[in-house]
């Protein structure tokens, strides 16, 4: 089995510099209604990265390595909608055509942006395992090259390259809470950040009713969830891969689950108290301190990754 290292993730970012944007760094001070406990906590807004979400990182890394006979055959991929959006912005900027299977609970707002970058857009299954197993078919039957969206060396080294970006721009950062949808962001972060501080403490947040990686870690072996119960659709594969789970197995300290209303209610105090509009599962991260899933220690400066936009905590 392929791995990720600090190395690849350091070509990464080289190869993505100028291609995606350089995001934010959000002290959250200032706050009409402070979360309980750390007294500093750190907003690393990829809410504000092109098309949306941290994707784009990993999407172009993995542009980046193609041959022009592989991008010249188009690009296909299936996603709960952010991925997507990596991968059509991808696409859009090398002139490349893409496809995007999205499961059927995917919202249909991120269907209509998808096709604004240009995609060819195919709604299959309820959860984003069916819509996948579709895209593989299908690219196995055209030749179009298959970029998965978690389980892909270049893809977790390119979400890898946020925590280069982190540690730079808030160096003290002894905490690193991160949502955990198929496992592509937290393992290129946390390895990433263990290797640039090996004291540094990683924090992954699921949803109650998507406990993949929380459920497989666990057990110590791969688990493949019988259903998925959670409104955060991008947190919401049944199933995560090896590659994924062995670099939490050995870079993640500790997993903890929050629920929909938890993350929803986290969500308003994002948009309330800083005017971010995201989606649930950029506010996991939020909701693991507001609710007590995490107590960070007495002292501790966290970083958390507000890893998508959209309009949850405004409505």
């Amino acid at each position: 089995m392929s791995t990720v290292t600090i190395d690849d993730v350091r070509a990464a970012a080289q190869r993505i510099k100028g291609r995606v944007r350089r995001t934010p760094m959000l002290p959250a001070t200032l706050a009409h209604s402070p979360l309980p406990g750390p007294p500093t906590l750190n907003l690393k807004l990829e809410c504000l990265q092109v098309s949306g979400s941290f994707k784009a990182r990993g999407a172009m890394s993995k542009l980046t390595t193609l041959d022009a006979a592989a991008k010249a055959r188009g690009l296909i991929t299936a996603s709960g909608g952010n991925h997507g959006l990596g991968v059509a912005y991808a696409g859009h900027a090398a002139g490349v055509g893409v496809t995007i299977y999205l499961p059927g609970n995917t919202p249909p707002a991120k269907a209509d942006n998808l096709r604004r970058w240009g995609a060819e857009v195919h709604i299959y299954g309820d959860v984003w395992d069916d819509a996948n197993r579709e895209a593989l078919s299908v690219a196995a039957r055209t030749g179009q090259t298959y970029i998965h969206p978690f389980a892909d060396p270049d893809v977790i080294a390119g979400q890898g390259t946020i925590s280069l970006e982190v540690l730079a721009d808030a160096e003290d950062t002894n905490v690193l809470l991160v949502s955990i949808g198929g496992g592509g962001l937290i393992a290129g972060v946390a390895l990433a950040a263990k290797a640039l501080r090996p004291d540094i403490t990683v924090i992954g947040i699921e949803p109650m009713g998507a406990p993949t990686l929380y459920e497989s870690v666990a057990a110590g072996k791969l688990v493949e969830l019988a259903s998925i119960d959670t409104l955060a659709n991008t947190l919401a594969p049944r199933r995560s891969e090896h590659l994924n789970l062995a670099l939490i197995q050995q870079n993640v300290d500790d997993i903890v689950l929050v629920s929909d209303e938890q993350m929803r209610q986290a969500a308003r105090w994002l948009w309330q108290e800083f005017g971010l509009s995201v989606e649930l599962s950029a506010a996991a991260a939020i909701a693991a301190l507001q609710f007590g899933a995490y107590a960070p220690a007495e002292g501790a400066v966290c970083t958390a990754l507000i890893c998508g936009a959209g309009s949850d905590g405004a409505v």
